[in-house]
């Protein structure tokens, strides 16, 4: 692994798309991104000047939409080049870029593209537009809708076309970039989940997101043979900024795994330098990595945890904290037995590996340290565009989010909330002023929502969340009283709490109205008695599907996919109610925690009880 760098400073391009131009200037040969082939069955590589070719064909298609600069444009592909020369193409042309979930429910995409005002819309496949099109929205500004897999006959109406016929029709005219700016316009609308239920969408200008690179690029070296996997999606803010812009300040080249299922694979087949992931990927292979420990023999579980007893004091002596120990002498042979299985799983050359999004437990962070698997936990909120702070290689301490990035400033306000200032703070929400006098202080500084504490050499530590929000591990924030709310509503559900605070999906523990249950039992023939229905599988399955009935004006991640049916309300009497008949959440997580486990089975889950959320 090389030294040295070869970085784009932001005063240099102003805008991203500016900045693509100058990367291709300086390495036009160099490959800019691997892809697999599925026709071909095989790995190709791009190089930055093929990717600028492609990059201008789009633009004169896009061109020809007939738009103009501020006019907003929406992509929803899996990471890919063609989500990259997308991108590049509507920024070069001073267009608003949306990105969206693939993943999300066709509702809640239709909302987004109604909400922004998207005049164009990329997808992979034809039923995910006629989902869209069929949730009832208008979306009278969609003038284009572009599939890029089209198998079938496109709409009759000529708003829907495939990528060929999009690219060829006209010819192959390019169309100019806008002339550079100060970066101050908007770049991008990146929709987050709101307390209504609802998304924000967070506005990000082109400034954000150069800064936020170039800081995270300070604290973070990369340099041109790095190699960073793709596979957090970059419709997500952190995967977009650290694993798309960071890559093309720096040199560095990406490749873009086919899917998660076939993750252990493309880490072997490319042996990445560098990852960025929620903290979900960690756990899995923590977890796998356990299990696998109960079938070995007592030697080999042994074996196992003196190579993380010395693996960690390593690490310790390589932070400065401890001195050297003659343990240590057993390391090579350690190393060799089991860590190195470990570095393995991950490509066996991983330099830096990026946790965001989620909060990362200690314990699993330690594990990794120690077998050598350098795991960095950051912190940061999409309208941060999102990089707060981070660990560093040579400053690393599992259990904090790190420093804040340079430029970034920060203070703890009233009810100890982290409080942020900085190049990379969005400049609001879109169409939503509301949500900015909420968001942002009257002298400038973000509110991030989370408490916090700092360390006398200036460490964030996060403690807690001030409102009641639920951080799934892949980094989505539910708003529980409001998802409880819309499920109470309806006359069946007597009481209801959500749950899922860094876990991978919502469950769900509630209280059914008795009555009306023995009705619907009998109509079903489903068991009546609540003792035997808050065992009965099939009756989980019932009240699941009406569940998702009532939540369908969420976003697509707010699904409840396990729940337990409880043959007792919660009340004063029992503790689990205030004399005002709100929920006391921490009574009933301590009194049902056996019963929440079991909706979790199959999912290793390292995380405290006691433990709080970091903001995305």
């Amino acid at each position: 692994m090389g030294t040295r760098t070869d970085y784009i400073p932001p005063g240099e391009v102003g805008t991203l798309h500016r900045l693509f131009l100058e990367r291709v200037r300086r390495t036009p040969e160099a490959i800019a991104y691997h892809q697999f082939d599925a026709d071909l069955g095989i790995w190709r590589g791009f190089s930055w000047a093929t990717t600028a070719a492609a990059v201008g064909r789009w633009q004169a298609a896009l061109a020809r939409e007939g738009l103009k600069p501020g006019d907003v444009v929406a992509v929803m592909l899996p990471n890919s080049g063609e989500w990259l020369t997308f991108d590049q193409a509507a920024l070069g042309l001073g267009l608003v870029v949306v990105p969206l979930y693939t993943s999300d429910r066709a509702d809640n995409l239709a909302y987004i593209l109604e909400d922004s005002g998207a005049s164009v819309l990329i997808l992979q496949h034809m039923e995910a537009w006629r989902g869209i099109e069929q949730s009832g929205q208008t979306l009278k500004r969609l003038q284009r809708v572009i599939v890029t897999q089209a198998t079938g006959p496109m709409d009759s109406r000529g708003r829907v076309m495939s990528l060929r016929q999009w690219l060829d029709r006209g010819g192959e005219g390019r169309a100019e970039p806008t002339p550079a700016d100060d970066g101050h316009d908007l770049a991008s609308i990146v929709y987050t989940s709101g307390s209504t239920g609802r998304p924000k969408g967070v506005r990000l200008s082109h400034r954000n997101m150069l800064e936020n690179a170039w800081a995270g690029l300070q604290r973070i070296p990369i340099y041109p043979d790095d190699l960073f996997l793709s596979f957090l999606p970059l419709s997500h803010t952190l995967e977009r900024t650290i694993g798309y812009y960071v890559p093309v300040m720096a040199g560095a080249t990406v490749a873009y795994a086919r899917s998660v299922p076939d993750l252990p694979e493309d880490l072997a087949y490319h042996r990445p330098t560098a990852l960025v992931s929620v903290p979900r990927i960690y756990e899995r292979v923590y977890g796998r990595i356990l299990m696998g420990l109960k079938d070995k023999p007592p030697v080999a579980r042994r074996l196992f945890h003196q190579a993380t007893a010395v693996g960690w004091h390593r690490y310790q002596r390589g932070q400065g904290l401890v001195p050297w120990h003659p343990r240590e002498l057993s390391w090579p042979l350690l190393s060799a037995l089991v860590a190195g299985k470990v570095t393995r799983r991950l490509g066996g050359r991983l330099r830096v590996a990026i946790s965001g999004g989620a909060p990362l437990s200690p314990e699993i962070s330690r594990l990794f340290l120690a077998l050598g698997v350098p795991v960095l936990e950051g912190y940061g909120l999409t309208e941060s565009s999102p990089v707060i702070a981070v660990n560093t290689l040579k400053d690393n301490r599992p259990g904090t989010v790190g420093k804040p990035l340079p430029g970034v400033e920060v203070r703890i306000g009233e009810q100890d909330e982290l409080q942020v200032r900085g190049p990379n703070i969005m400049a609001g929400y879109w169409n939503n002023p509301a949500a900015d006098r909420q968001a942002l202080t009257r002298d400038g500084w973000l509110r991030t929502g989370d408490k916090a504490r700092l360390d006398p050499e200036g460490r964030i530590t996060i403690t807690g969340r001030i409102k009641e929000i639920i951080v799934l591990a892949n980094g989505e924030k539910v708003p529980p009283i409001e998802v409880e709310m819309a499920i109470a509503n309806d006359p069946m559900f007597e009481q209801v709490m959500v749950v899922g605070e860094g876990r991978p999906y919502l469950v769900a523990l509630v209280v059914l109205n008795e009555a009306i249950w023995q009705e619907v039992a009998a109509e079903h023939g489903l068991p009546g008695h609540m003792d035997a229905a808050s065992t009965a599988p099939e009756v989980e399955a019932w009240v699941l599907e009406r569940i998702g009935g009532l939540l369908r004006s969420f976003p697509g991640y707010v699904q409840v996919r396990r729940l337990r049916v409880l043959p007792e309300p919660w009340s004063v009497d029992n503790a689990m109610l205030t004399p005002t008949l709100k929920l006391k959440r921490n009574n009933i997580l301590k009194c049902f925690q056996d019963e929440l486990e079991a909706l979790y089975d199959g999912h290793q889950s390292p995380h405290r009880a006691d433990r709080q959320a970091h903001s995305r």
